[in-house]
């Protein structure tokens, strides 16, 4: 057997022409398509159907997708009933148990046809959203509000968790923010996702075993983590000295470092920009100013770059979202990503086994009976 590699660092798992990282250059495009590019002109339902398809949709391809999004919204209502229940719960162990909870109301669940895939692909998109935006109506003391068909993704979304409609500075960072989370290679998430689904397991499955890791704090929770330290300091000066204080004491600050990239995380750099513009807009530039103090001196002391948790932390809480809603809105945008790789994994699929170095006695234990232990 081979050299074991702590955390698989480094270890190329499999083939995929979904998504592109050079994490020494800061390279990340989706299909070939460079992130920056994706970010300054596509809408989050084009970049699902990149994702799905491998090729930029035509205006009426775009339009059926939009269409079929918009018929697959709704939950069914034994998974209301759910969410009615476990207004106290974590939103990511709730997300996870309704996400898999909606197999149960899918007619094709079991139907592995690539065709019912896709269908369940969009049927997944439309609704986590509707999960993550209805459990939070519902555990407020609200009534869920039904989607507006006039009303694009990220939009519809904004719509439905806050009862107001975005005004389009607004919509627009929404919708870049869920592009830039959209996918990104093999990641824990992902990778969970696909071990599932190469068990020829169903998409349902296969989807809550990524929800399942990107919960961990070292994955989509760190968002959180971000956010609250954030609100937890004072001035700017203030921030400049607990970083100091931290690091100083050998304490890992959240959204900064990648396990990939060497460089800054090209998501992180328009992040830093919606941050701004929003901060300015709805009255949060504190955080922003915040953030760009901590981001200097953490990179003056420890060379270390932020990653998209960091910027992205202040851009959700300027656009109203609640904070334990962080982590189940990067589950929404990286459905798309997920159920990608699902349906490419499929297509071309082998079981994922590989092997592990063992670290025991490897053979010959003397078995003792149970009265001479």
């Amino acid at each position: 057997m081979g050299t074991s590699i702590a955390g698989l660092e480094g270890v190329i798992a499999g083939e995929s022409e979904i998504c592109y990282i050079d994490g020494y250059q800061g390279i990340l495009s989706y299909r070939g398509f460079n992130i920056h590019t994706l970010a300054d002109n596509a809408s989050f339902e084009e970049v699902i159907f990149l994702l799905w398809n491998g090729w930029l949709p035509t205006a009426a391809q775009l339009d059926q997708l939009k269409k079929d999004l918009v018929a697959e919204r709704g939950l069914p209502a034994g998974v209301i009933d759910f969410l009615k229940g476990v207004s106290n719960g974590n939103p990511m162990d709730v997300l996870r148990t309704a996400v898999s909870m909606l197999s149960l109301y899918d007619s094709e669940a079991q139907d592995m046809s690539a065709e019912a895939n896709h269908r369940k692909a969009v049927r997944l998109m439309a609704r986590t959203a509707d999960i993550a935006s209805g459990f939070d109506r519902l555990r407020k003391g609200k009534e869920i509000i039904p989607g507006d068909p006039n009303l694009g993704f990220s939009a519809n979304f904004l719509y439905t968790l806050t009862g107001n409609r975005p005004d389009d500075v607004m919509e627009r960072a929404f919708d870049v923010a869920m592009v830039l989370h959209a996918d990104h290679e093999l990641n824990a998430s992902t990778f969970a996702a696909r071990v599932t689904a190469a068990t020829l397991s169903d998409i349902y499955s296969s989807v809550t075993s990524g929800i399942g890791a990107l919960k961990g704090p070292l994955h989509g929770g760190a968002n959180q983590d971000v956010i609250k330290w954030l609100l937890d300091l004072g001035d700017e000066d203030a921030a400049v000295e607990r970083v100091k204080n931290t690091l100083a004491r050998k304490v890992k600050i959240p959204g900064f470092g990648h396990r990939v990239y060497r460089t800054e995380d090209p998501r992180a750099t328009h992040l830093r920009v919606l941050s701004e513009e929003l901060g300015k807009r709805t009255g949060q530039e504190k955080l922003y100013r915040l953030s760009k103090r901590m981001e200097e001196t953490v990179k003056g002391i420890k060379g270390l770059d932020p990653n998209v948790d960091f910027y992205s932390a202040s851009t959700y809480y300027s656009l109203g979202i609640p904070i334990d809603l962080f982590t189940p809105i990067f589950a929404v945008s990286r459905m798309s990503g997920w159920t990608a790789h699902v349906l490419e994994q499929y297509r071309n699929n082998r079981l994922i086994r590989p092997r592990a170095e063992y670290k025991g006695n490897p053979d010959g234990q003397t078995w003792i009976p149970i009265a001479q232990r």
